[in-house]
């Protein structure tokens, strides 16, 4: 009995004992366990363990952000950014409080409560992942978490670095909760988020998907993306849309969940199909492409150097000259490299997350686009392919050699991307211009959408020289503000900007500079000349008997505004008989006319090469009493913290005296209401007070078209890529049926559109007491043999 008293007693010690060493054992693990943690802890923190960025780094986790290009009606018309990484910055205050409760009741429940790592949700996870088998981690990573491993994970990782990288990631965690609130961790992981597509971001993605900023998103739309979080490459709504929108229900099960929905919104939601309004996002695509490449280029430009490749040929000397006096006098060219941030870095556009305000209006950009291309699309482009159906030399005009052709070809040959690239690789020019003329596949530009087709390179370019041109540029006479700019058709397949690099003869649009001239040395609009053809003499003793461009009234007297009204070129030619070239050239550059011109008789009739741009500046003296406006891009630039950091102010030139430019309004004005512009009034039905003037240079290569109404000056230029290339008939080739239906659409949508304040009703601002009709009572002879030759 006392035996098995004892061996029970013995036994009851033994359990203790194995007890009590279990006990100590577990908890020698555990504290073994906290010691080993803590100084592995310890080790992360001191960077003597993986990786933790330093406190600046933790202090602006985020440092790249793409530049925005916002329009003056605050539309976002594009942005500026290294390859794919197009973050735009976003603020906390921006964001729809959808996204903010979806995230949470989704990614991290108790984020308020935690400071970085959740313990609870830790446990949580793993007891579902060990022990219950289940593949869900229930939420074991904070939202703070997938920040730091956002901003700070590395790429291919080693197996050790792979065990380590969680505890690196909550030492982060940690460290971010010491520097942000919660607001601004949540603002960081949304802004730091890729969502595919180029779409870095929340606001990118918001435009990307839905056409809408992060604070206009529906809830279910916020769902959607939020729920793209877990893994944008599986839940992607462009490719996968029904695996989407279970991913996204049960983002709104988890709101209702969280109390941010009750259980009606839920269920209404979840019933909703998913619908995007998907645009990819990239440099190209978006509104006024062209517009945007123009103010990068100018916004970036570095100072010009002579030594420069690209200023190497003789003929681009005067583009160093213009170069280095915008470089001097414009405070948008170059601003980037002439402009310093605190830190004293020149600003970047493509990181520092500036907002460009421009002066485009986002609505008279569309119309612009819209007009041009349809008459483009509509009307030039299959009148000239039908013009040129079966002839030889298509798309080249058919009196151009194929010396001549082949010369343009070969030019085009060697510019090409694909012979760089050969030659750089060492194959010879032999073989390289053998492969010009081999078949491959390749996707081309077509007015009904890109199609794939098979053709040689060689083929494909006189394909690309085929298609009809254009260049449009509208702005606002009075504060030099543009309105709208197209530099081309289709800025993916015609990169070349028609509105300001591209440079054509402008034909009879330069009469009025002539007339202009005139008028400020005393001439009238009622002035009478003889409508016979003049003959002129050059400084060098060689005759000039310029053809006429109208058959109307030969023989018979007529006024100078006539004259203009119907682009007489004799009646222009007879003008210029009393003025000199060399006065001429100096009264061009004053109307801000660039480029080569040359101080001959025959600049009169349009010879120069001159830009768009350049035009519509200068037509902006009429309208404003002979004051011409500088084009101004661009009003101000914030830096990423909405801080205005430089302001640009439009600048103007007094060219006319304010009689000059009455006298000239009131002829420009006949022009439109009975002259060769008068397409303007009986096709397109515009009654506003209006003046303008068409153009066409020798051979209908260029057709072109300015106007203006006391608040808009808008000019238009159509033709070949080539000179070579153009209709072959004056009826179709002429500014009038080129250009002029262009403007025409354009100003029928700016007048319909209310919300622009344009209006038909508006007058000119000229006195009642400056009226040029030209009654028989007003007129006076002038001397057509008149030849001041001292000028010469």
């Amino acid at each position: 009995m006392n035996r098995g008293k004892a061996k029970k007693g013995s036994s009851t010690k033994a359990t203790l004992k194995w007890q009590k060493r279990v006990i100590l054992s577990i908890w020698g693990s555990l504290v073994a366990f906290f010691c080993i943690a803590f100084c592995l802890f310890a080790a992360i923190a001191n960077g003597m363990i993986g990786y933790v960025p330093p406190v600046e780094q933790l202090e602006n986790p985020i440092n790249k952000y793409a530049s925005q290009v916002i329009s003056s009606d605050g539309k976002l018309l594009g942005n500026f950014s290294y390859g794919k990484d197009n973050r735009i910055y976003v603020s906390y205050s921006e964001l729809s409080p959808d996204l903010v409760k979806a995230l949470i009741a989704t990614e991290d429940i108790r984020y308020v409560r935690h400071s970085g790592f959740d313990m609870r949700g830790f446990l949580r996870a793993v007891i579902k992942t060990v022990f219950l088998r289940q593949s869900s981690q229930g939420g074991g990573s904070t939202i703070t978490q997938q920040l730091a491993k956002q901003l700070y994970s590395p790429g291919a990782l080693s197996k050790f670095d792979r065990m380590l990288q969680k505890p690196i990631e909550w030492v982060i965690a940690v460290r971010l909760e010491r520097y942000y609130t919660k607001e601004e961790i949540i603002n960081l992981y949304l802004n730091k988020f890729d969502f595919l597509y180029n779409a870095v971001g929340i606001q990118s993605a918001s435009r990307v998907y839905f056409g809408a900023t992060p604070g206009t998103l529906k809830t279910e739309e916020a769902a959607t993306l939020i729920g793209m979080c877990k893994n944008p490459s599986y839940y992607n709504p462009q490719r996968y849309n029904e695996r989407t929108l279970m991913r996204r229900n049960l983002v709104l099960t988890q709101m209702k969940k969280a109390g941010f929905l009750d259980r009606a919104a839920c269920d209404s939601l979840s019933r909703l199909p998913l619908e995007l309004h998907f645009s990819r996002l990239d440099h190209i695509g978006g509104s006024a492409p062209y517009f945007r490449e123009n103010i990068r280029q100018k916004l970036t430009a570095k100072k010009p150097d002579r030594s420069d490749p690209k200023y190497q040929y003789t003929w681009m000397q005067q583009q160093f000259r213009e170069d280095s006096i915008a470089w001097e006098t414009d405070p948008v060219y170059g601003w980037c490299n002439k402009n310093r941030k605190p830190n004293g870095d020149p600003y970047d556009l493509y990181e520092d997350g500036l907002k460009i305000y421009t002066t485009i209006d986002s609505r008279m950009q569309q119309y612009a686009e819209e007009s041009m291309v349809k008459h483009m699309s509509e009307k030039v482009q299959p009148d000239f392919d039908r013009a040129k159906r079966g002839q030889k030399n298509a798309p080249f005009s058919k009196d151009v050699t194929d010396s001549i052709i082949n010369n343009i070809l070969n030019r085009e040959i060697i510019n090409s991307d694909r012979y760089r690239e050969m030659r750089k690789s060492g194959v010879s020019d032999a073989d390289i211009r053998k492969t010009f003329t081999q078949p491959v596949d390749m996707r081309v530009f077509s007015w009904k959408g890109d199609r794939d087709t098979t053709m040689s390179p060689m083929d494909s370019i006189r394909y690309y020289k085929g298609f009809m041109r254009s260049g449009f540029m509208a702005m606002d006479p009075r504060t030099g503000h543009v309105k709208a700019y197209v530099g081309g058709i289709d800025y993916n397949s015609f990169k070349y900007d028609m509105a300001t690099t591209g440079r054509r003869q402008i034909g009879s649009t330069m009469k009025p500079f002539v007339y202009s001239l005139a008028m400020s040395e005393g001439l009238n609009p009622c002035d009478k000349v003889l409508h016979v053809q003049p003959t002129l003499m050059d400084e060098n003793g060689n005759i000039w008997e310029p053809r006429n461009s109208t058959d109307k009234s030969i023989g018979e007297e007529v006024t100078i505004e006539w004259g203009l009204q119907n682009s007489s070129n004799w009646v222009t030619a007879t003008v210029m008989k009393q003025l000199s070239p060399y006065t001429l050239v100096r009264f061009l550059r004053s109307y801000g006319l660039k480029g080569q011109i040359d101080p001959v008789i025959a600049i009169c009739l349009g010879t120069p090469d001159i830009s768009v741009c350049e035009m519509v500046s200068a037509y902006t003296v009429f309208p404003n009493k002979g004051i011409r406006m500088e084009p101004l891009f661009i009003t101000r630039i914030e830096n990423g913290n909405g801080n205005t950091i430089a302001t640009f102010t439009p600048q103007n030139v007094e060219v006319l005296d304010e009689i000059a430019s009455y006298k000239m309004l009131s002829m420009l004005q006949r022009v439109i209401d009975g002259g060769t512009g008068a397409r303007v009034r009986f096709t397109y039905g515009i009654k506003a007070p209006m003046g303008g003037k068409t153009g066409t240079t020798q051979n209908h290569s260029d057709g072109w078209f300015m106007g203006f109404t006391p608040s808009l000056v808008a000019g238009c230029w159509v033709g070949g890529d080539e000179r070579s290339i153009h209709f072959d008939s004056l009826t179709e080739g002429q500014g009038a049926a080129m250009a002029l239906p262009i403007y025409g659409l354009f100003m029928q949508k700016v007048f319909a559109d209310k919300t622009l304040g344009y209006s038909e009703n508006e007058k000119f601002d000229i006195s009642p007491d400056y009226s040029f009709d030209c009654e028989p009572a007003k007129t006076r002879q002038l001397n057509n043999s008149q030849l001041l030759d001292d000028f010469f």
